[in-house]
């Protein structure tokens, strides 16, 4: 049943994000930043495909994906329909590597310690849609402050 509902959640949220990086009038905007605002929407959009596709996508569904952290960050002026593909694709490897888990799964210990402690795949899968939101928010505040004429 939990299973169910978070790849629901987590492909609703990542089309929101897709709907978002679409919302940008001026596309370079998606690469600006300004004076607090440390990330770019474009940087958070490609943190988020690196993070669920590492934790999700080959932690549970043996994808393959190795994840480049730091280029989450330092890439600039990837074009958007890069990113939408990027996070379309990402739905799917979610999609998939869900789909591969049993709610028994979910009850054992998710491999390794991402947050320095033991925790269940359950409670680490809820973390990673929270950690989703947080960023989701950015970029819709990040669109709404500096995409502007």
């Amino acid at each position: 049943m939990i299973i169910e509902s978070l790849k629901s959640l987590y492909t609703r949220d990542l089309n929101k994000l897709k709907t978002e990086i679409e919302a940008y009038e001026n596309e370079e905007i998606l690469w600006k930043t300004d004076k607090n605002i440390s990330n770019s929407a474009g940087n958070l959009c490609l943190h988020l495909v690196g993070n669920l596709n590492t934790y999700i996508g080959a932690q549970l569904g043996n994808s393959g994906y190795v994840r480049q952290r730091d280029l989450e960050f330092s890439l600039k002026d990837i074009p958007r329909p890069e990113l939408i593909q990027q996070i379309e694709k990402t739905i799917d490897v979610i999609f998939y590597s869900l789909g591969k888990i049993t709610e028994e799964d979910l009850k054992k210990d998710y491999p390794g310690e991402p947050l320095g402690y033991k925790m269940t795949t359950e409670y680490f899968l809820i973390h990673l849609f929270g950690h989703l939101n947080y960023h989701l928010g950015q970029v819709n505040y990040h669109r709404r402050l500096l995409d502007v004429e």
